[in-house]
């Protein structure tokens, strides 16, 4: 049985013409039997933090963020936030639906990345707490970004006396609504298993359950050949590597992305039509470190997972500890979502989302010590 308690944490700033702002921004802490805790805000329905023992019982936060919620505003790690119309890239920031072009925001070189400029990540949710959930809604208007479709969302957190956190997505076009639309949602935290503050991610090991990923051109669009067989490339993580082990290989991939910034697709994900069919947790990813003895395991229900190892981190607003600056490669981030610029590719597991149906999507991180 979860407490869970709120704190305004501060306040948007009011509009210049007084028709806006002012709103409550609220720090939300789920606190398991364990003592082990995870905080979450309304702006951007972001993960704050999660706090979980080591293999000695010492308490560390272990996710990266901020200790002030306006560092949250547009900051370009997305620390944390739930992502979206739709994670990832598109491809020149067009796509074509139902005969109709649209076209988005270009806001990663030549592409259109995590639903644009302000996106999901950079708006205030609505925060509710239902029983032992917490539960943050956002309306997208039609034309949102370029996106069709009036679109409502929802992105629910649960944690569980296991320390497992499980975020489930749910989507859904209004009634009023008659355009379909592309959905592609997932979280952006960043973890360290050493604590948040600890410096370099490149000792932890990573293993995938993944014989295939996307390579990419050097922009980050898939190439049309992907998926791609991870053997005898440095992307084979089937059996346990260090982050570091192979990072900086003479490797195309890895030199255009300065390290790992890669889908890879998930063995055993349902050949479907569409992703909107699918409601079964499949394991993805095992994050561990040898130095503190915490892992997290990742499962889905989505096709891909995108790890990336935090190599644009340099810069962050701050960190959660006063006086320490993150740095290139202090986090990795382990997304579970759609394939990226799948709107342009029909060979991949569908995005589409059409009035009437609703969109699911699940994400699981497990934490534990050995």
């Amino acid at each position: 049985m979860n407490e869970i308690t709120q704190q305004v944490w501060g306040f948007t700033p009011a509009s210049p013409t007084g028709d806006g702002g002012g709103e409550p921004v609220i720090l939300y802490t789920m606190t398991n039997a364990n003592g082990a805790t995870v905080r979450l805000t309304n702006y951007g329905a972001a993960i704050v933090g999660v706090t979980v023992p080591d293999r000695m019982g010492k308490m560390a936060d272990v996710v990266l963020g901020y200790d002030r919620w306006q560092s949250y505003v547009a900051d370009g790690p997305a620390m944390g936030k739930s992502v979206g119309r739709y994670a990832n890239r598109i491809a020149e920031g067009t796509f074509t639906l139902d005969g109709k072009t649209f076209r988005l925001a270009v806001n990663n070189g030549p592409n259109h990345l995590h639903g644009g400029p302000t996106g999901f990540a950079n708006r205030l949710w609505e925060g509710r707490v239902e029983g032992d959930r917490v539960v943050f809604g956002y309306r997208s208007a039609d034309g949102e970004e370029g996106y069709p479709g009036a679109l409502y969302v929802e992105a629910c957190y649960d944690w569980d006396d296991d320390n497992t956190l499980e975020i489930t997505y749910f989507a859904r076009l209004e009634e009023d609504s008659a355009e379909a639309t592309v959905v592609n949602l997932t979280n952006h935290v960043y973890f360290n298993l050493n604590g948040h503050d600890s410096g370099s991610v490149l000792g932890h090991t990573l293993t995938l359950k993944a014989s295939r990923y996307l390579p990419t051109d050097q922009t980050a669009i898939p190439l049309p050949e992907a998926p791609a067989p991870t053997e005898g490339t440095p992307m084979d993580f089937r059996t346990p590597h260090t982050l570091g082990e192979r990072i900086d290989e003479p490797f195309q991939q890895l030199i255009w992305g300065k390290g790992y910034d890669h889908c890879w697709a998930i063995d055993g994900y349902p050949d479907v039509d569409s992703v909107l069919k699918n409601d079964t947790l499949l394991p993805a990813a095992e994050l561990y470190s040898e130095e503190s003895g915490r892992f997290v395991k990742a499962s889905t229900t989505q096709p891909g997972i995108q790890i990336y190892t935090g190599n644009w981190l340099s810069g962050c607003p701050q960190s959660k500890t006063e006086g320490f600056a993150y740095e290139d490669r202090y986090g990795v981030a382990m997304e579970c979502q759609a394939f990226p610029d799948t709107p342009n590719r029909p060979d991949f597991p569908g995005v589409v989302l059409r009035p009437g149906e609703t969109y699911k999507q699940r994400i699981a991180y497990e934490f534990g010590t050995r």
